[in-house]
């Protein structure tokens, strides 16, 4: 079985990682994520894992928004400072809470009952998916995705929609194409900072030099081996590779 964590300090994920390997040694953790954002993206290019370890408070938000939004099926088990009395009514199948530091006998009673739930596959409780989205509507807070990018031309500052933008991609610097081809030199350093602030849902990271939205592509051609072609729409002439390792997580994305 395969587990993600989703913890906002390094250090106590680190700590997490360390005793779910000691109590449960053929649990794999797949991933580890900081936060609500990265999260999100994470699940939206990945398959869901078998359980779910989750802080309830992160950077940007709270993990109930994660919860809420993908509907997993899967059993979590929160790890929060938050007090126990408070969190009693979500005691029930499929969900444990775990105050921090984390105890070793809870930490493997709760990977059994979870372990249990999976092998069993019973059904994720409706009444924990009502209570997650109570819990996650006054938390609204999220910072929202950058609406606009500012980019200079000649002596004077342009704004450009990110609704506009088909896709960024570097080549010695970050540049961005819009729908209509035209194109601008950004000023960041990294692919990755720009990603940070795009909606995962309408954007997706092709690969190490480009970044595309969803709505200008194409056409997509596989390859022998697995890889994908992008031809995105004119007036913008480009097309743009997806290794084989993105190309799974790149065709959930495409088809929901």
């Amino acid at each position: 079985m395969n587990a993600v964590i989703i913890e906002d300090e390094s250090l106590i994920a680190r700590e997490l990682q360390a005793k779910i390997m000691a109590v449960a040694p053929d649990l794999k953790i797949t991933a580890v994520l900081p936060s609500v954002k990265t999260a999100n993206r994470w699940f939206l290019e990945n398959a869901e894992p078998d359980m779910i370890f989750a802080d309830i408070q992160l950077s940007d938000g709270v993990s109930f928004e994660i919860l809420e939004r993908y509907q997993f099926k899967c059993p979590v088990v929160f790890t929060t400072a938050y007090d126990e009395y408070a969190l009693k009514a979500f005691r029930v199948n499929g969900i444990d809470y775990l105050l921090k530091p984390v105890d070793t006998e809870d930490l493997k009673r709760a990977i059994e009952k979870a372990s249990a739930i999976v092998e069993s596959k019973s059904p994720y409780p409706s009444d924990i998916q009502q209570l997650l989205s109570m819990m996650a509507q006054p938390q609204k807070n999220v910072p929202a995705y950058k609406e606009k990018f500012v980019v200079k031309v000649k002596n004077n500052w342009l704004p450009v929609l990110t609704k506009d933008i088909a896709c960024f991609y570097r080549d010695n610097f970050n540049y961005l194409l819009t729908f209509s081809g035209e194109k601008y030199m950004l000023d960041f350093v990294t692919l990755e900072e720009i990603e940070e602030l795009l909606n995962p849902e309408c954007y997706f990271r092709a690969n190490r030099q480009s970044i595309v939205h969803i709505d200008a592509i194409q056409s997509i051609k596989p390859h022998e081996n697995q890889k994908l072609s992008l031809t995105l729409k004119p007036p913008v002439k480009m097309v743009l590779d997806v290794s084989r390792e993105k190309a799974p997580g790149f065709k959930r994305w495409f088809e929901r």
